[in-house]
């Protein structure tokens, strides 16, 4: 049923990332498994590109071959590996299973096998199963099996991709375009996925091409990207930021001088468009340049000559334009802050690049990014989001976009290990660790509702001697969720709040708070845990 499964999918016209999807889906119902991935070798790392069963953000991770013992050890065999449930290697996937957001894996089972296509190493597929058994010997050889149908599987894929980069750049070669190395953007949200096709169209153009956005969008990554898409792919991009050029320097260091042109020219020096002769000059704040340069500069866009500074000649250059602004150049050209005929040659192909509140879908995707990145930097075990981080990330409105959001998640990466007891356990981060103002947010905040703040602990003769009638009291005490939540974010809201409220009632008396919430106490403090109240736990 499988193999049938699977070869009716391979010879389906379909998206290479539906058929990777569907590829994980089939598996993870065959093998009665969790959790499936397929991730994708990238020089010195592991990429996911499609996941079932694990948190969204695991697609903005990129795993590290070395400090991942278990996708090593699969990545050196050409043979179907399996662990052992007693296995002491760290699993990847801890923290980060559906259910188990926040905790290490229990005893489990897992199994993982490389893939190859055309003789090379394309990645792996790994498979994790809660319930210690699940693969046997046979499923092993099943995997090894079926994995031949999934490297012809990701064969096509690769075919399909490739066709259809070929018809959306028919003026490019084909072997260049096959060996571009594009710069990484994280995201799938649909007006993002837009915006990179009509990269991908104009790039193979000579068209000047004008990026729009707010600050922290990430335009320089946008022109990298062009840049490495384009004819211009294998000469240098040089890069300019407008708005820290003083103006008496400013037009020496787009076009150069001569020695003793101005005072401390001691030598001949070649300006920015010289530099980038034959290849991209990206005009980051294109806004900021001064009038006084604006006109020279136009001069160049229109017969490609640029005279430097002290000299009475002009020397010929051929450079692909690509300007960055977070101004509204059409309101700064109303007020005479800007050159009309030097704004429409630049906006010959404007492209605006959308705001991260306007690709909310993106942000656990990046957010997993940003945390694997500091979990590196830190040397820790695991960083992961708590499931109200995760609600307060998507309702913020992250002015600095994902500038913003790459210095949260640092800053609360770092809070997480302050009140951590040791580097080698799984590291939650809280909604509170985040410290995002979420107030002026016109859709609902996690921490919108009442919050219980009395945190006097009731003495031990204002407890009925066994308990009956305390859990009552803590029920009635605490506040009812919103109906705007997420059913699964509101029940996990009302336990936190419930076991805050128990604690504070008891003097922080585990034992005791266990027994009133008729919980194992060994159960409550994986429970606390999950819901990030672990610092609290190890703070009394």
């Amino acid at each position: 049923m499988l193999e049938e499964t699977l070869l009716a999918d391979l010879v389906t016209d379909l998206p290479a990332a539906v058929r990777y999807e569907r590829l994980v889906i089939t598996l993870q119902s065959h093998f009665g498994c969790q959790a499936v991935a397929l991730l994708q070798l990238e020089l010195e790392q592991l990429r996911p590109v499609a996941a079932v069963g694990l948190q969204q953000e695991v697609l903005g991770r990129r795993f590290l071959i070395e400090q991942h013992p278990r996708l090593r050890t699969i990545l050196q065999s050409r043979q179907a590996v399996h662990f052992s449930p007693d296995s002491e290697l760290p699993d990847p996937y801890d923290g980060l299973v559906d259910g188990m957001l926040g905790q290490a894996l229990p005893v489990h089972d897992c199994m993982g096998i490389s893939l190859y296509v055309d003789g090379k190493c394309w990645g792996v597929l790994t498979l994790d199963a809660l319930q210690a058994g699940t693969f046997s010997r046979l499923t092993i050889l099943e995997l090894q099996r079926f994995s031949l149908v999934v490297e012809a599987m990701l064969r096509v894929g690769a075919l399909e991709t490739m066709l259809r980069q070929t018809r959306l750049a028919a003026a490019m070669p084909l072997d260049e375009l096959c060996n571009t190395s594009n710069q990484e953007l994280i995201g799938q949200a649909p007006n993002l996925l837009n915006v990179l096709n009509e990269l991908h169209i104009v790039a193979s153009t000579e068209l000047p091409v004008l990026l729009l956005g707010e600050t922290g969008v990430g335009k320089e990554l946008f022109a990298k990207r062009l840049h490495q898409q384009s004819k211009h792919q294998h000469k240098v991009m040089v890069y300019v930021n407008c708005a820290a050029l003083p103006e008496a320097l400013a037009e020496s260091e787009l076009f150069g001088h001569r020695k003793g042109a101005f005072s401390g020219a001691h030598q001949d020096r070649a300006g920015k468009f010289e530099q980038a002769d034959g290849g991209t000059l990206f005009l980051d704040e294109i806004g900021e340049l001064p009038l006084s340069v604006q006109a020279k500069l136009l001069r160049v866009l229109q017969n490609g000559e640029i005279q430097r500074l002290g000299s009475d000649s002009y020397r010929q250059v051929k450079v692909r334009i690509i300007a960055a602004t977070n101004r509204d150049l059409e309101a700064e050209v109303r007020l005479g802050n800007f050159r009309n005929d030097l704004f429409h040659r630049l906006s010959v192909y404007p492209l605006l690049i959308p705001a991260l509140r306007e690709r909310k879908t993106d942000i656990p995707l990046l957010a997993g990014h940003f945390l694997e990145q500091n979990r590196t930097r830190l040397g820790v075990r695991a960083l992961r989001l708590s499931t109200d981080a995760q609600w307060a990330l998507t309702q913020y409105g992250w002015p600095g976009n994902i500038r913003e959001l790459e210095h949260a998640m640092s800053r609360a990466a770092l809070k997480a290990l302050s009140q951590s007891v040791n580097r080698h356990e799984i590291l939650t981060i809280s909604a509170a660790m985040l410290d995002l103002d979420l107030s002026a947010s016109k859709t609902f905040k996690f921490n919108d509702t009442k919050r219980i703040t009395d945190t006097s602990p009731i003495s031990d003769n204002a407890l009925p001697s066994d308990g009956v009638g305390l859990e009552h009291q803590c029920f009635d005490e605490v506040a009812l969720v919103t109906p705007q939540l997420p059913l699964k974010l509101a029940i996990e809201q009302f336990q936190c709040q419930l076991i805050e409220k128990t604690l504070q009632n008891v003097a922080f008396n585990w034992a005791q708070a266990a027994r009133l919430l008729d919980l194992d106490p060994s159960n409550l403090h994986k429970l606390a845990n999950r819901l990030g109240l672990k610092a609290q736990r190890h703070g009394h």
